[in-house]
């Protein structure tokens, strides 16, 4: 089994709604992606209430290294992945083998 987190930083919005509407869209968004992208068992976005570090983190569970090379090339994580990169700064990434 392959575990994928990734962390994001988000930029500065001008309301609090628009930060929550980014926010949900992309915990909506991944989580709906389990049973959509081949290999993913598990999705989970987690917003962060930590005052320090990332803003937002997702944690997956795919069942192997070519499904998590499939769930990064597939056409329905490509429009997540297209509208993250306009609300973030920064992203970390972290994927092992357990």
């Amino acid at each position: 089994m392959i575990k994928h987190m990734v962390m994001w930083k988000l930029r500065a919005f001008d309301s609090p709604a628009g930060r929550e509407e980014a926010e949900q869209r992309i915990k909506t968004g991944l989580e709906a992606l389990v049973g959509v992208v081949p290999g993913l068992r598990y999705a989970q976005v987690g917003k962060n209430f930590n005052p320090q570090g990332y803003d937002l983190c997702l944690y997956t569970e795919l069942d192997s290294r070519e499904a998590l090379e499939g769930y990064q090339v597939h056409p329905e994580h490509q429009k997540m992945r297209e509208f993250i990169h306009t609300v973030i700064v920064e992203r970390a990434v972290c994927d092992w083998e357990a």
